[in-house]
């Protein structure tokens, strides 16, 4: 395909179809007559794409991804603005869905030479569910019937004991959970814990009631994760891989069993993919956070053997699916890709209007 530079940039904003309080901001990237799109975002990071990271974009080769990731690449690393690597992989997901549309097939077709499966497996997370809560045996058994790859339940740290205390009341509420489900389970401390808490829970808890411990700690604090890799808890990370980070020195150091990285966050799906060859040749697999859901799911379509499935954020993603053209709804814990091109990020275009 010959270059097709992109002439435009554009936000489009959904809010009156959703919830206040629900990220409604949608990239709109033109060229040669078509649209790709990718959302939804938060006002902050549509803002930050379209006044920061407009001119890096405009004139660029909609299917070059790799040039397009340089160019976003310096700006984003130049900014200290948190918004800055979401900014870019949102714009790089719309590239991508562009390209897509351009070609005429999903963007999972692109992504491999080998023929993208058509359904991929999910996981479901629960994170508003915390396992400290006693979580209802009837909604544990709800979720598991849902025939999910597994599921995944809120570990954040409440408690205003001692890390031993609260290292003690953590393992019990993983491994009575795990106990009532009949099935080992995956935990997310959403990044609440300190060093020390997390070290003692390692030394507490019954590594065979978890799949992984999921982000114990609010950044990747290697030293800590380190010792962490030394104990037989299995661990997952990567949905806060920064662009200053290398993706190899944090797979050897940390060691996770899974990389929950995410595509979007982590600056697109461009540089997801020499993330994911770091980790391949680890023979660490992938798992896409929930929040960049259908990028993650191409991600998966394409690369079975590494990408297992993708999450389902159950409390989020069901009202998220009514901002879009094609709704991706969950079958027997499966998700279809549609043979439509592009991502299948397109918002409903009909209550869409411009982003002030």
């Amino acid at each position: 395909m010959s270059a097709i530079c992109i002439d435009r940039i554009e936000v489009v904003d959904v809010r009156d179809d959703e919830p206040a309080g629900d990220d409604t901001a949608f990239i709109a990237l033109h060229a040669a007559g078509e649209t790709g799109w990718y959302g939804p975002v938060s006002a902050a990071i549509a803002s930050y794409a379209d006044k920061v990271l407009a001119p890096t974009v405009i004139g660029a080769d909609a299917t070059d991804h790799e040039a397009l990731l340089q160019r976003l690449l310096g700006s984003a690393l130049a900014s200290s603005d948190p918004h800055a690597p979401w900014a870019m992989g949102a714009i790089d997901c719309a590239a991508w869905d562009l390209h897509g549309r351009l070609d005429g097939h999903p963007v999972a077709d692109l992504l491999t030479p080998k023929t993208a499966r058509r359904t991929v497996p999910a996981y479901a997370s629960w994170l508003t569910k915390e396992l400290t809560d006693s979580v209802e045996t009837d909604v544990l058994s709800e979720v598991l019937a849902g025939s999910w790859a597994f599921t995944k339940w809120g570990l954040r740290c409440r408690s205003p004991h001692s890390p031993t205390e609260a290292a003690r009341t953590l393992a019990q509420a993983v491994e009575h959970a795990a106990e009532e489900t009949g099935v080992r389970i995956a935990a997310d401390a959403v990044g609440t814990w300190t060093p020390s808490l997390t070290l003692a829970f390692a030394e507490r808890v019954n590594p065979s009631a978890l799949i992984w411990l999921e982000d114990p700690l609010p950044r990747h604090d290697l030293p800590v994760y380190g010792q962490l890799a030394a104990t037989p808890v299995p661990v997952a990370v990567g949905e806060r891989l920064s662009l200053r980070e290398d993706p190899a020195t944090v797979l050897d150091t940390i060691r996770p069993v899974a990389l929950t990285l995410d595509v979007v966050g982590c600056g697109g799906l461009t540089r997801t993919l020499d993330v994911l060859a770091a980790a391949r040749a680890r023979k660490v697999p992938v798992y896409p956070h929930g929040r960049s859901l259908i990028p993650g799911i191409h991600l998966a379509a394409a690369f079975p053997q590494a990408v297992p499935a993708t999450e389902y954020r159950l409390q989020w993603e069901p009202a998220r699916q009514r901002i879009y053209d094609h709704a991706w709804l969950p079958e027997h814990g499966h998700l279809r890709l549609p043979e439509s091109p592009g991502l299948g990020t397109t918002p409903r275009r009909a209550s869409c209007r411009e982003h002030p």
